[in-house]
């Protein structure tokens, strides 16, 4: 089959008869490179054809089976070869369309992160198969040990990253939980491929996010179905109402898996609909309340009191205690005991709670439209 007769085929077409064939690599090809692959694959067929029947001539008809055999035993050794090579591709390959042969791009590469509790974050990619054609010709010779990396960093205090994690994915997926410690913290993560002698090729970068306080706010586990359930506070964890804001790419991602849009009631929830409803509606109730959440660590077998309470300890010595949060200005004493009674230290606690409620606002329904 000449090029030109290819050329008349869809790339979608190609892309079938170039896994067919056995290419390595046909995931990330554009349709000349294809074409140039499956005509170079046709041409070998075509000289192996020829030096089988040759090869059968010379050793006559006592050997010609022998010639044959041997053929065949090369060809099924190439062939195992080539679907390794074809596997190794399909891990290596990151992009959006690594598995599917419709050579469709992503319009742009995007790494988000969120934030599912104080000790897991979640990171979600789309990248173009264009995008790992420039990886592979950047990193040249060390391209064939490069493995698709994600990079977690750390945000120090004074604004530097260090590398706190490397994480060797692979392709067909397109998200990962990572695991974090020491919240709060800041993360910020890079997405690209690792080569040799630490050569880092980066795809895309995520915005920087904050881990919360732990017992501020409930783990939320789970996939997708999860995060339509809680997505409002996975937006909020991961920075959606502070006053920096969140990352564009996390609020269009959650946009467009909820089929809704994301913020404040005020940018969100007021319709053309609301002016009917003013004249006749309720006035707005509200009230709230706080709890204090006091948690550490000591010895599993120390003895610890809040206020004088005992705290049950868990295994590893670790405790925490709700307790309500009254309007006012009080002093909190936790107290550990060693088991024999020797030593005890004690942390006093200073808190203050001052309730403010302020004027109610009414807006105007059509204005705000």
């Amino acid at each position: 089959m000449t090029a030109a007769t290819l050329r008349t085929y869809t790339c979608k077409d190609l892309a079938k008869m170039a896994k067919k064939e056995g290419v390595a690599g046909w995931h990330s090809m554009r349709k000349e490179e294809l074409i140039d692959a499956l005509a170079k694959a046709a041409r070998r067929r075509k000289r192996r054809g020829g030096s089988a029947t040759a090869g059968a001539v010379r050793n006559g008809n006592g050997s010609a089976s022998n010639g044959e055999r041997l053929t065949s035993a090369q060809r099924r050794a190439k062939s195992r070869i080539e679907a390794l090579r074809t596997r190794l591709s399909e891990l290596k390959n990151i992009s959006a369309d690594g598995d599917s042969t419709d050579c469709q791009d992503p319009t742009s590469d995007r790494l988000v992160l969120m934030v599912r509790d104080p000790y897991w974050l979640q990171a979600f990619w789309e990248v173009r198969p264009s995008s790992v054609d420039r990886a592979r010709t950047a990193l040249g010779q060390n391209w064939h040990a490069a493995k698709p990396t994600l990079r977690v960093y750390r945000v120090l205090e004074d604004g530097s990253s260090a590398i706190y994690r490397e994480i060797t994915i692979h392709g067909g997926v397109n998200h990962w939980y990572v695991d974090v410690g020491e919240p709060p913290s800041q993360f910020r993560a890079e997405l690209g491929y690792l080569g040799a002698k630490d050569a880092f090729y980066c795809l895309c970068r995520s915005s920087t996010v904050a881990t919360p306080t732990p017992g501020s706010t409930d783990a939320v586990n789970g996939n997708w179905k999860d995060v339509a359930a809680n997505a409002d506070r996975i937006f909020a964890m991961s920075g959606g109402y502070s006053a920096q804001g969140t990352s564009m790419e996390l609020q269009q991602l959650l946009e467009e898996r909820l089929q809704r849009r994301l913020g404040r009631p005020t940018d969100t929830r007021f319709g053309g609909g609301a002016s009917t409803l003013v004249d006749d509606r309720e006035e707005l109730s509200f009230a709230i309340d706080a709890e204090l959440v006091i948690y550490g660590a000591t010895a599993p077998n120390a003895h610890v009191t809040v206020e004088g309470e005992p705290v049950a300890l868990r295994p590893d010595g670790t405790f925490a205690v709700r307790m309500h949060l009254p309007d006012r200005r009080q002093v909190v004493p936790v107290v550990a005991s060693a088991p024999d009674g020797v030593e005890q230290k004690t942390i006093i606690l200073g808190i203050e709670r001052n309730t403010k409620e302020l004027e109610p606002v009414i807006r105007d329904a059509v204005s705000s439209h």
